[in-house]
């Protein structure tokens, strides 16, 4: 007798299959769940976590979780002060990951990320078929058919929660001689060399930061320079600046070069890195023992660009509607820090936080509500709020509410009027804006050419867009007394 297989989800017909049991394949199966859609998830790892089991190569994260705030633990507004849990209604499984940090950081281990997931999906019950690896897509009928190590799984909708994981370099010649940020390895091993980085985002300062008390000599080099004036735009993280602070003031062990790198050669046991300068003028040549090519990753698609699947990143990451669905194969989702294949309005140049657990946690959940409502016909609770309940809500959301100060620029809380006045949700601010429809006003929270966090109003009223910058605040007060005039005065606008 064959035996008998007692894990979750055999292969066979479900409305929607996820694929991945990282953090963006938990959230997402959590919210298919809340909405009744039956669903199967299904991993090619043997526990939750996903990226969280490999990376970051030297164990801390970049995004912080305060364990104590000026809100409880557990209640929404208290996820702005933690970054890296994930999103439930039960309070047994929300906030879990500062229960398990030791506050030698403010930032949590790979290790607790890793738990506070573990923690989740069990916490929630969530089922995952483990060991099962998604090898192959097809289309079939009015859905999708994955081939996978256990057989084929046949779906209307298919949300693939894989990361952007798979080892990528930039075309250099010669990159292939040297290391990717994956293969770095004990930082012991670089006790006394000299080390060439290419990259200069938070792979490349994170390796430069963990090297820095091994290595005899650093160098980090890219095109670009580090804009550290405006670090609220930097798509590197403070905590990972070391390196570049020994180099502003004159330190020997690191160097930060904007250069191009033109090729790297094998040369007397070690490497020759040749180089041309981007902010001045230049040929620079490296004689280095070790090349660390920290250049990024990208999304393991499989066979999905065979699909007609569009990518963007020079083809690294899916392309995105503001639904996350692809933009040329409809069905097809992406969830976790793939869901970057949408960039959103951008507006001053500020892009979203969808690479990060705190970004992508609230992109699931618009996943899942447009998944629901346009291929499974299922109309989402609307609230209906009163006339005098719109402003003090709508300025509630400006103080403190998570998903807009996370998601600047980019997520938005909307109300419309259209007979009744109901609260729409948190909806992608670029669908607001370039959507018709009933008079409506949205919130967020912005950036300005000079850095300086403000609330934005978008008012849609007679197929007019109106759009306002309130002012920005010493201490982001968006709910004071000016701030409510200003607001009351848009809303005017909006009948």
């Amino acid at each position: 007798m064959a035996p008998v297989d007692d894990r979750p989800f055999p292969p066979g017909d479900y409305d929607v299959v996820v694929v991945g049991s990282g953090p963006g394949g938990l959230q997402t199966s959590y919210e298919l769940r809340a909405h009744g859609i039956r669903h199967a998830v299904l991993s090619a790892d043997d526990t939750p976590g996903g990226m969280f089991r490999r990376f970051p190569v030297f164990e801390r994260l970049i995004t912080w979780t305060k364990p104590d705030a000026p809100f409880e633990r557990g209640t929404r507004e208290y996820e702005w002060f933690d970054h890296n849990s994930l999103l439930a209604e039960e309070p047994e499984c929300r906030a879990l990951v500062p229960a398990l940090m030791d506050r030698t950081f403010d930032v949590p281990s790979r290790a607790e990320m890793e738990a506070g997931l573990v923690a989740f999906a069990e916490r929630a019950r969530l089922e995952i078929r483990y060991g099962c690896r998604w090898e192959s897509t097809r289309r079939e009928d009015d859905g999708f058919v994955l081939v996978t190590s256990d057989g084929e799984y046949r779906c209307r909708a298919a949300v693939f929660a894989i990361g952007v994981t798979e080892p990528w370099k930039a075309p250099i010649p010669g990159a292939e001689l040297a290391a990717h940020y994956v293969d770095t390895g004990d930082p012991e091993r670089y006790r006394g060399r000299s080390v060439f980085i290419i990259g200069k985002r938070n792979s490349g300062f994170e390796v430069a930061s963990g090297l820095l008390a091994w290595a005899a000599r650093i160098v980090l080099a890219s095109p670009r320079p580090v804009d550290t004036a405006q670090i609220g735009r930097s798509p590197v993280r403070a905590r990972y600046l070391q390196p570049l602070d020994e180099y502003a003031r004159g330190g020997a062990s690191a160097y930060v070069v904007d250069a191009t790198i033109e090729r790297i050669e094998r040369r007397d046991g070690g490497f020759r890195v040749v180089a041309h300068g981007t902010t001045w003028a230049g040929e620079l040549f490296f004689e280095v023992d070790d090349v660390l090519v920290a250049t990024g990753f990208r999304t393991p698609l499989l066979d999905l660009p065979k699909l007609g699947l569009a990518t963007v990143a020079d083809g690294r990451i899916p392309a995105l509607t503001p639904s996350f669905e692809s933009v040329s194969v409809p069905g097809i989702y992406f969830a976790g820090n793939a869901s970057s294949g949408y960039s959103g309005m951008r507006k001053q140049g500020l892009g979203s936080n969808s690479t990060s657990v705190n970004g992508f946690r609230y992109n699931a959940r618009v996943l899942v509500r447009h998944l629901a409502e346009t291929r499974f016909g299922k109309r989402l609770e609307r609230p209906v709020l009163q006339p005098e309940q719109v402003l003090p809500y709508l300025l509630h959301e400006l103080a403190v509410a998570p998903e807009l100060w996370v998601q600047k620029g980019y997520l938005a809380r909307v109300v419309s009027f259209d007979g009744e006045i109901r609260d729409e949700g948190i909806v992608p601010l670029e669908q607001f804006v370039d959507a018709a429809g009933p008079n409506a006003i949205a919130v967020a929270v912005e950036m300005n050419r000079d850095a300086e966090i403000h609330p934005a109003v978008y008012i849609r009223s007679s197929s007019r867009l109106i759009e306002a910058a309130l002012p920005a605040h010493p201490t982001r007060s968006f709910d004071s007394q000016e701030h409510r005039r200003e607001l009351a005065a848009l809303l005017e606008l909006v009948g």
